[in-house]
């Protein structure tokens, strides 16, 4: 398996698209579990499994996430189990795209059968610039994510791996590397 952190702006889900295209990895993603509504072509199953804030609830309670947070109020996040059990089903490796503290969690739960790689930004001015080019957020947002980000990066160190996305094209090399080593052991 193969987590993807990084603060928002950083490239990992650039990264993790990357990654998919190589058909010898057998790479399989990982849907996550939202409680929020579908937005513009976004479809459930591929982009999310959308769920009522009830339906998440009851998943809590029955144990079937690794890992959730509530965003907001009543704004559901998660990894279900059930995802891990499909993707492996069928002899593939799941890959992940979560928050730090989500994937600290899942490799937590499933310790060396996991590579943890976290996406770092060269700088923060250079983050803040690459959501400012997005064109996706309005100032206030930017700043709190950038805030979020300053606290995500602090736990950089936890993970296996740290790529510094100064160059989309070396990260891409380098994440393929790390993962071809990874995924031969």
């Amino acid at each position: 398996m193969l987590i993807f952190s990084a603060p928002s702006g950083a490239g990992k889900t650039t990264l993790v698209h990357h990654l998919l295209n190589f058909k010898e990895f057998k790479l399989e993603f990982s849907v996550s579990a939202c409680s929020r509504s579908a937005r513009g072509n976004e479809l459930d199953g591929k982009d999310y499994y959308f769920l009522s804030v009830d339906e998440f609830k009851a998943k809590i309670k029955n144990d079937e996430f690794l890992e959730w947070e509530e965003v907001y109020k009543d704004n559901y996040y998660g990894s279900l189990k059930s995802e891990v059990d499909r993707i492996t089903a069928k002899g593939n490796n799941v890959i992940f795209d979560v928050d730090v503290k989500g994937g600290l969690n899942i490799k937590k739960f499933y310790g060396s059968n996991v590579l943890a790689i976290f996406v770092m930004p060269p700088s923060i001015d250079e983050l803040g610039n690459r959501l400012i080019r997005r064109l996706t957020d309005n100032e206030e947002a930017i700043k709190t994510r950038l805030d979020k980000a300053k606290c995500e990066l602090e736990f950089a160190d936890n993970f296996d791996v740290i790529i510094i996305n100064e160059s989309l094209e070396l990260a891409k090399k380098e994440i393929v590397s790390v993962v071809r080593n990874f995924l031969s052991k």
